[in-house]
């Protein structure tokens, strides 16, 4: 039996069940987890519940057409629903183009046979952006994001806009600093979608940018993978860290970042660049991160509020 204490030690305790939708830039570094590494070291009576849907490549408008929406609002999701998904994902599977929609009919199927069982209700869910956002207001990101949005919101979930920026990551050091035109124009779209459907936002494009700016030295990306590599997945964990509590994630003690993809599909000790699959980051380097996460944030939350 529980003494008071006990029971009033366990009261504190929150689950923060969180929904991530995206591609590579998703799955890459196993990012989901890292953010859990740092949410529990930051809130150690936290326990972080991520849950990923995948599909390599793919953005919004795609994860629309393979039935991702019926994972937002899973709590309430209905077998009649699910096996309308199922009858159009049916059909799409015959078309040899469609690589994806066999993988979504399977993972849908699978969910179907599952819907007996205890779902939860999401308190976040992650939009994650991939090169679907270039074009502002007009973009496929900015069309789809409200109707994802709008599901969250029914179930009660809130919103990050987690913005990649393939376009501006860097493979080698910086001799000068970036443009900044092109980023600030792309962080100010992302800024005014944010505000339309009330989210919150993990802002590569101006983390990207300051982390280019103040430690040129630094790389984003990998040569021999058009990927983000350790250094871009650290500081897009700790952006969404920032996005899930509206805190710094300065002093966080998580200190490593370790890739899922490796060299030449053969040595699991080297990432695809040749180096150590996982990254240690010095005190300072991970200082540096994490205070450019929170400063790219903070500059993300006063364009969206103006």
């Amino acid at each position: 039996m529980k003494s008071d204490a006990d029971a009033a030690e366990s009261d504190q305790k929150e689950t923060l069940n969180v929904l991530f939708i995206g591609n590579s830039y998703t799955a890459r570094h196993n990012l989901a987890q890292v953010v859990k590494k740092m949410a529990e070291a930051g809130h150690p009576k936290l326990t972080f519940k991520p849950t990923t849907v995948i599909y390599g490549g793919r953005r919004l408008v795609d994860h629309w057409n393979l039935g991702s929406q019926n994972y937002v609002k899973l709590y309430e999701l209905t077998p009649e629903e699910e096996k309308q998904t199922i009858t159009g994902l049916q059909k799409d599977a015959k078309d040899p183009r469609n690589r994806y929609a066999a993988t979504a009919l399977k993972r849908h199927q699978k969910l179907l046979n599952e819907l007996d069982a205890e779902h939860p209700r999401w308190d976040v869910v992650v939009l994650q952006s991939y090169r679907d956002d270039l074009k502002g207001a007009d973009s496929l990101y900015a069309q789809y994001a409200p109707r994802f949005a709008e599901l969250a919101k029914k179930q009660g979930a809130r919103v990050i806009l987690y913005e990649t920026t393939p376009n501006t990551q860097n493979a080698k050091a910086l001799k000068k600093a970036p443009e900044s035109a092109a980023v600030m124009q792309k962080a100010k779209a992302i800024a005014a979608l944010a505000k339309q459907v009330d989210a919150s936002a993990a802002p590569m494009s101006l983390a990207g940018f300051h982390c280019q700016t103040e430690r040129p030295d630094m790389t984003l990306r990998f040569i021999n993978d058009a990927h983000l590599n350790q250094t871009m997945a650290y500081l897009t964990a700790c952006c969404l860290y920032a996005a899930l509590f509206d805190e710094s994630p300065e002093g966080l003690p998580v200190d490593s970042i370790t890739d899922i993809r490796y060299f030449d599909n053969k040595d699991r000790t080297k990432d695809r660049d040749g180096n150590p699959i996982t990254t240690m980051f010095s005190a300072k380097d991970r200082a540096d991160l994490q205070r450019i996460a929170w400063k790219s944030y903070q500059q993300f939350k006063t364009l969206r509020d103006n």
